[in-house]
């Protein structure tokens, strides 16, 4: 067993050679990279990732992120595809294949079958001598100098740097599609992420009731409208617009300061210009804005209308953060 010391010394030693690999991967970025972008970016097909191994599960990876940022992607294994899922390629579709040695039998039976197809064939490899390479129409170059594992024999920085690739074709094609927030939740609608991007106030006040009390009326009144609703706090109204806030702080400093209440109104003791926000704001943003100034309810407000409460506890219930 290892002591505590070496291993993390071989763990900072695996980081150091795999970040030295992805660093070196800038001097490959060439003008075969930019033709790839440009073939992506105006295929009317699919990017069909495939591979064998390890290089199997990064193209794995790279369709998720392909797929999550606007440009369609299907992984094909590249043993499957010579028993029968070859069919899953079409026409106008662009195969990128990924391998380390670019010589796997593997890859050399399904390579010659996809350029009988007509399909353009892209190689993310390690080895520029290869099979794959040659006979590839773009070479995108993931060779690194040595793998990070001390027998320089399984699969480290070279997966990693395929991976990396993968991920500056993504954010390229990304970017030279001008995708924005907007498309991303369109394509990440669950989990938190995707609520950050489209759940709006709207889509959680109304769940609320709407507590409110006239800018006249007795305290007690206030009390009951405060703690029948259950949210901490009333809109305070007058003549049909909003003139204030009542919540539970104020109440308590109201008994701090007066031995009687009897003749105390709502507007004796509101808060003025509550902190405001509309339907159409990200929930997000409206957390951002509970953060910022230490409060956990805002008045939800269209055109000076007062509509209702957003609490923080609702937003914690969504489950954004």
């Amino acid at each position: 067993m290892k002591s505590a010391d070496e291993i993390k010394k071989i763990a900072c030693r695996t980081i150091n050679d795999e970040s030295k690999a992805i660093e070196n991967l800038q001097n490959f970025i060439d003008d075969d990279f930019v033709k790839v972008v440009d073939l992506l970016l105006n295929s009317k097909g699919r990017a069909i990732l495939t591979g064998i191994g390890k290089s199997a599960n990064i193209a794995l990876k790279i369709v998720a992120t392909l797929n999550s940022t606007g440009t369609p992607a299907i992984f094909m294994h590249a043993a499957d595809a010579i028993h029968g899922d070859l069919g899953n390629v079409q026409g106008d579709d662009v195969v990128l294949c990924l391998s380390k040695s670019g010589n796997t039998p593997e890859v050399k039976l399904l390579v010659p079958l996809i350029r009988n197809m007509g399909n353009t064939i892209v190689a993310i490899v390690g080895n520029t001598s290869s099979y794959l390479a040659q006979e590839s129409d773009f070479v995108l170059n993931t060779t690194v100098d040595k793998e990070a594992c001390p027998n320089n024999l399984a699969p480290t920085s070279s997966t990693t740097a395929q991976l990396v690739m993968g991920d500056a074709l993504a954010v390229c094609l990304l970017e030279c599609r001008g995708f924005t927030t907007a498309d991303f939740a369109k394509y990440h609608p669950g989990g938190a992420l995707g609520k950050q991007l489209y759940l709006k106030v709207e889509d959680v006040y109304r769940n609320n009731e709407s507590p409110s009390v006239d800018a006249e009326d007795d305290i007690r009144h206030t009390i009951i409208e405060i703690s029948s609703k259950r949210l901490g706090c009333a809109a305070v109204i007058f003549n049909n617009e909003l003139v204030g806030m009542v919540t539970d702080g104020d109440l308590r400093r109201m008994l701090q300061q007066n031995e009687k209440i009897d003749g105390l109104m709502a507007k004796d003791i509101m808060s003025l210009k509550p902190k405001t926000i509309t339907p159409e704001t990200l929930l997000i943003n409206a957390l951002s804005m509970m953060r910022g100034n230490n409060i956990t309810q805002l008045l939800v407000v269209e055109n000076s209308t007062y509509l209702g409460i957003i609490h923080l506890h609702d937003i914690l219930k969504e489950g954004i953060i």
